[in-house]
């Protein structure tokens, strides 16, 4: 269904992935290897009762490595999001790049505009689901996710967890706030919000 003309735009909470709600592990590939942080649960829930739309936006390399498919990213994905549903957590949508410009599979190996720190992802979801960017904010753990959250110009929360801005791609980015975890950041979010309103 498309958005009627007029309709009011709604802030949404972009999510990085791994290390950020689950736990980091290097090219995860199975549904086994899930381990939602503590605190991601309550976390998103505060978004959805704050009226945030909840996006997860996630680079996704296991593609593009031929480690796994499309289906089975996608059951990866609905497992992680009942799994949070069950606990009375929503994530609106999930958006990933399956593209790297040095990858195995040659249908994947491009430089792509979806690829964080490029801000495809968002764009689209911005797009499909009518978001307001300037009262939205990206959580993330790396500086990837600080640099594509500073070019779609929505407030930016690095988190400590994961990476927690160590990761080896370094972009020379810099948040708006600096959180221990998801917790924190939901705290971030919630006192932003009561703020504005």
């Amino acid at each position: 269904m498309g958005i009627r003309s007029g309709q009011i735009k709604r802030p949404a909470v972009f999510l990085d992935r791994d290390g950020t709600i689950i736990r980091q592990v290097e090219l995860l590939h199975k549904p086994s290897q899930l381990r939602l942080l503590p605190g991601a649960v309550s976390a998103i829930s505060t978004f959805n009762r704050l009226g945030y739309l909840v996006v997860i936006v996630t680079n996704q390399p296991v593609i593009a490595r031929g480690m796994i498919g499309i289906d089975e990213l996608g059951h990866i994905h609905a497992v992680l999001t009942d799994r949070l549903a069950r606990r009375g957590a929503r994530i609106d949508a999930v958006y990933f790049c399956p593209h790297h410009p040095k990858a195995d599979r040659e249908e994947y190996r491009m430089t792509c505009a979806c690829r964080k720190p490029g801000i495809g992802m968002l764009l689209q979801a911005q797009k499909d689901m009518n978001i307001d960017f300037s009262r939205s904010f990206f959580i993330g753990d790396s500086t990837q996710d600080v640099a594509a959250g500073n070019r779609a110009k929505v407030t930016m929360i690095l988190v400590q967890t994961g990476h927690g801005g160590k990761d080896p791609w370094q972009h020379d980015s810099v948040p708006d706030f600096i959180a221990r975890n998801l917790t924190d950041a939901a705290d971030i979010v919630k006192k932003h919000t009561l703020t504005t309103i």
